[in-house]
C-alpha cells in the first residue's frame, strides 16, 4: 500500500517515496533560498533575530539551543550573542555521525566553537552537555518549513531525533518565501512549535 507518508505520482502512475520527494524538494528550495537571500541576506537575518528576541519564549528561556549556520542558512549568530549578553545559557549541536544522533553542548563565548562534523562549528569535546530543562528554546534550521510545522532538512534526521525527546519550545527559522503549504514528510518527522520569518510568526496547523 501507500501508507506512512508514501505518495503516488499521479501523472506517471508510478509510486514515489518520501525520500525521493524530499530529494527533489531539497534541490528546489536550495536554489530558491540562494535567490531569496542574495544581497539582502544580512538584512533578512537581522530581522529574524529581532523577531525572536521580542518573543516571550525567548525572554523567559534560561537556555537557548542554537546552531552554527552553513551556506545560505539564516545566520543566527547575533541571537546567540544577545542570549549570552542577557545571561542565558547557550548551547550548540554536536553530531555523532555514526549513531546519527545530536547532542547540545554549552559555550560561554562563540570563540569556543571549533570545526567539527560536516565542517560545522561546534563546541569542544570537553564542553558541558546540555541536560533537558523545561525553559529551553531550540532554534531549528531548515531549507524550508510547511504550514504544519514540518521541516525540509538535509536528510540526516538529527533534529527530528532530538526534538522527539525535547520538552522545551522548538522554533523554526526560515525566509518567508520558503514556507510551503505542504512538504513531503516521513513517519519520523517532528513538527516545530513556531516558525519565524523576517515578516511574521507562523503557528503550525499541527500545533493549533
Amino acid at each position: 500500500g501507500c501508507g506512512k507518508g508514501s505518495a503516488i505520482c499521479r501523472n506517471s502512475g508510478q509510486m514515489s517515496t518520501p525520500a525521493e520527494e524530499k530529494k527533489i524538494a531539497r534541490a528546489h528550495y536550495k536554489a530558491l533560498r540562494r535567490e531569496v537571500a542574495g544581497e539582502r541576506k544580512a538584512q533578512l537575518d537581522s530581522a529574524i533575530c529581532d523577531r525572536i528576541t521580542s518573543l516571550s519564549s525567548f525572554r523567559f528561556a534560561d537556555t537557548v539551543l542554537i546552531y552554527s549556520p552553513i551556506g545560505d542558512e539564516v545566520d543566527v549568530s547575533g541571537l546567540a550573542l544577545r542570549a549570552l549578553e542577557l545571561g542565558k545559557r547557550v548551547a550548540f549541536p554536536v553530531c555523532d555521525t555514526k549513531a546519527r544522533e545530536m547532542t547540545f553542548k554549552y559555550v560561554n563565548s562563540l570563540d569556543e566553537l571549533e570545526c567539527g562534523a560536516y565542517s560545522i562549528l561546534e563546541p569542544r569535546a570537553d564542553a558541558e552537555v546540555f541536560s533537558h530543562r523545561r525553559h529551553a528554546l531550540c532554534i531549528v534550521p531548515a531549507l524550508a518549513f510547511d504550514r504544519r510545522g514540518f521541516r525540509l532538512g538535509y536528510g540526516g534526521g538529527y533534529y527530528d531525533k532530538f526534538l522527539k525527546g525535547f520538552d522545551g519550545v522548538s522554533l523554526g527559522v526560515t525566509y518567508d518565501a520558503l514556507i510551503a503549504d505542504k512538504l513531503p514528510t516521513g513517519v519520523y518527522d517532528v513538527p516545530v512549535d513556531v516558525i519565524i520569518t523576517e515578516r511574521r510568526s507562523v503557528i503550525p496547523n499541527a500545533k493549533k
